[in-house]
């Protein structure tokens, strides 16, 4: 491995979930093994003092039946049969003076403690003590025990077979501490890198991104895991974002169509007016269609900025108790001289009262648009209706119905999208904003908008409003489309 790698690795999160989960497991190893090992010793030393205690006992009884002459033959054949570097006895009178003992020669630098001789006589039964000997690496027990009226027996005994069971129980445990340390380690290294390689292909997606490939996809493995959830996630962001541009690009395209026309008819004018006008009245006429022109132009921009400001939620809407069926009789009256002109029916189904929470002007701006569009596409004789109606009591349905040329299958996805016009709406003046407008302002109040239709058989726009201001237009004043 290059010395650059190895340093890239240092800040890697594999290396530093590996280390996480080699300390945890170091950590959590070494609590064992001190529980462990202070459980070991605790067993030894008491099964220890158990067998001096033992022996005490037995010194007892060999006193009271046999004597003290007795009792010092017995303390040095004991010695001997287990063995005088593993065992001594001293006897002692009550004020610690030594009146027989084994052979000491071993040990000779274990003195008698006055303190566990007092505690002795005062009544304590007996006292142990743990001794070091200098230059020794095992230690002694030792015990102080009244056997007998003023005669106190002072056993030790060597813990050296335990101590090498220790030290052979902690260098096994070392070996294989260290064995499976790094065990943990690989095998931590192995599960960080499997964890983070969703991560990883992540940051390579978007790396490729970055680079102007918009349609690289992070791959989904099917194990549903987090690293999945986020992989979908992001593709989904990536499928947005794509939308997005195309959206962005489309409605430039079409930005650009809708402001050449205008431009080249004002330009056309002025040129023309310049090369040919002879009179006031022809300059007069060029202004006019000018302004004219320039009006249509800002219709469109005004149109455009409402439809961007709706949708972002820049501007709070003013909600108030609207009467919708007042707002729509208004509508109604405000269309029917338009609908007469054109040999249309207007009909207004609506009930007495229909109160909702909402922006007056913009509710207003959207049934017009919709019913402009109605009327616009339906030709003499037919029908536009609307009519209104109440969901569970929750939300308020509107529907206008037209008989009008209706829209094709193929379009009637797109009809929201802005500047989308249909091939049989060409023939009628329109910039393509209203039915975008229309969305923008009923996904602002937390409703829905939706459409039926069929060439040569009319549209039905039906828009579902609630009837109360949604939760999170109260959080935010900023409401999401």
């Amino acid at each position: 491995m290059s010395l650059k790698r190895m340093f890239s690795l240092r800040h890697t999160l594999a290396l530093r979930l590996t280390l996480w989960y080699a300390g945890i497991f170091t950590l959590s190893s070494c609590v064992a093994f001190l529980l462990f090992y202070t459980l070991i010793t605790s067993v030894i030393r008491e099964r220890t003092d158990q067998e001096l205690l033992s022996q005490a006992s037995h010194f007892s009884a060999v006193l009271s039946a046999r004597g003290l002459e007795a009792i010092q033959d017995y303390a040095v054949l004991e010695a001997q049969a287990a063995g005088v570097k593993k065992v001594f006895f001293r006897l002692l009178y009550s004020n610690g003076e030594t009146f027989s003992s084994s052979n000491m020669a071993y040990w000779r630098d274990i003195g008698v403690r006055g303190a566990a001789i007092e505690s002795v006589v005062r009544g304590n039964g007996h006292v142990f003590d743990t001794i070091v000997i200098k230059g020794r690496r095992d230690q002694v027990r030792v015990l102080y025990a009244l056997i007998g009226p003023d005669i106190i027996l002072q056993v030790g005994q060597s813990m050296e077979n335990y101590s090498r069971f220790i030290d052979a129980f902690r260098g096994i445990f070392i070996t294989t501490m260290v064995f499976l340390i790094g065990l943990a380690a690989g095998v931590g290294w192995f599960m960080a890198r499997r964890a983070v390689s969703g991560i990883e292909a992540v940051t390579r997606t978007a790396q490729n991104i970055s680079g102007g490939s918009l349609e690289q996809r992070v791959p989904v493995k099917p194990r549903g895991d987090e690293i999945d959830q986020l992989a979908i996630t992001f593709n989904q962001m990536l499928d947005r974002i794509q939308t997005l541009v195309t959206e962005i690009k489309e409605m430039s395209d079409n930005i650009a169509h809708d402001l050449k026309s205008p431009i080249t008819i004002m330009r056309g004018m002025a040129e023309v007016t310049l090369t040919t006008g002879k009179s006031l009245a022809e300059y007069e006429s060029m202004a006019a269609s000018t302004i004219e022109e320039c009006d249509r132009l800002l219709d469109m921009i005004n149109t455009m900025l409402m439809i961007s400001k709706t949708e972002a939620g820049v501007d709070k809407l003013a909600w108030e108790k609207i009467e919708l069926a007042d707002v729509i009789q208004d509508a109604c009256e405000l269309f029917r001289p338009m609908a007469e002109d054109k040999g249309l029916t207007l009909n207004c189904n609506v009930p007495r009262k229909c109160p909702i929470l909402g922006d007056p002007r913009m509710i207003q701006r959207m049934l017009a648009n919709l019913l402009d569009n109605a009327i616009k596409y339906t030709e003499a004789g037919g029908t536009v209706s609307i009519s209104v109606a109440e969901n569970e009591g929750r939300d308020v349905v509107l529907n206008i119905r037209d008989t009008g040329i209706g829209i094709s299958s193929k379009d009637l996805p797109r009809i929201f999208e802005r500047f989308y016009r249909c091939d049989q709406s060409r023939a009628e003046a329109g910039i393509g904003l209203g039915l975008s407008l229309a969305k923008a302002v009923v996904r602002a109040h937390g409703g829905d908008i939706m459409v039926k239709s069929a060439l040569n058989q009319g549209s039905t726009f039906t828009v579902t409003l609630p009837k109360s201001e949604p939760s999170d237009a109260k959080s935010n004043p900023h409401p999401q489309p």
